[in-house]
């Protein structure tokens, strides 16, 4: 890529803080102006979360969303990938499961949660089960597809070497797959992180999706509601920054050197 294309350091911090405090001016000038009572201004919003963090409810949500998500994340990730890197590798076994992937991946997770109620209860289980859901179809797709785009020279090099099918597909194909995983697992994490919010307001009593309907139904407290999403937006972004650290790796990326 051209130099001159990229933006300069300090461009990628000022550009976003400018943005940021645009918006917050609109924000609290569009409050003004419309004389609302009830949607909050940000100096509401910014009370809001101090209250919360007075009442240490606040890192007590976050915690349990976050916990929610690394579970039903995690177990997506074990399943999907070792399935994903299989059906790459046997294509004719891709052809008898993909039907019942692609009638299944474009169901939205949020479409489970009265199946998943049933099998497990309003509780954990059923916030976790709809993040896998929601994580273990594009885990899957990113890794079949990411096998299938390895250039058969890799393949054709580790037989040439004695690797034996096993040891070709894990230190040969996965890590030239690696990077277009990694695109699929953030891609996941997004995915887990809408579910989890929604499946909080519904199968659970806490996180901060229960923290966004709770205060509406408790005296429609709408600047925690706002406090609450702006928390689910910040955090979301953090997530999806430090993913694409990962994908910036050395060790992750030789996967791209054959097209250059």
């Amino acid at each position: 890529m051209n130099a001159l294309s990229q933006p300069a350091k300090w461009e990628r911090f000022f550009w976003p803080v400018v943005a940021t405090g645009l918006l917050l001016a609109l924000w609290y000038y569009s409050v003004r102006w419309t004389g609302t009572k009830v949607f909050p201004s940000p100096r509401e919003v910014e009370k809001g979360l101090a209250e919360l963090l007075r009442h240490h409810v606040l890192w007590n949500d976050i915690i349990d969303s976050l916990r929610r998500v690394a579970v039903g994340f995690g177990l997506a990730v074990l399943v999907g990938i070792p399935l994903g890197l299989t059906l790459g590798w046997y294509p004719a076994a891709n052809q008898v499961v993909n039907p019942t992937m692609q009638i299944l991946r474009p169901i939205s997770p949020i479409a489970w949660i009265p199946v998943a109620i049933i099998f497990f209860g309003v509780g954990d289980n059923a916030a976790i089960f709809l993040i896998f859901l929601g994580a273990f179809f594009p885990i899957v797709v990113a890794c079949i597809n990411g096998v299938a785009n390895v250039p058969s020279v890799y393949r054709r090099a580790g037989r040439n070497f004695g690797l034996t099918p096993p040891q070709l597909l894990g230190r040969v194909l996965f890590p030239a797959a690696l990077p277009q995983i990694l695109v699929g697992l953030r891609i996941a994490l997004g995915i887990a992180w809408l579910v989890v919010v929604a499946a909080e307001m519904i199968a659970v009593d806490s996180g901060l999706g229960f923290l966004i309907i709770d205060s509406r139904n408790s005296g429609k407290r709408y600047d925690l509601v706002v406090a609450a999403i702006l928390l689910i937006g910040a955090i979301g972004l953090i997530l999806d920054v430090a993913f694409r650290r990962l994908e910036t790796l050395r060790s992750v990326r030789w996967g791209f050197r054959h097209e250059s």
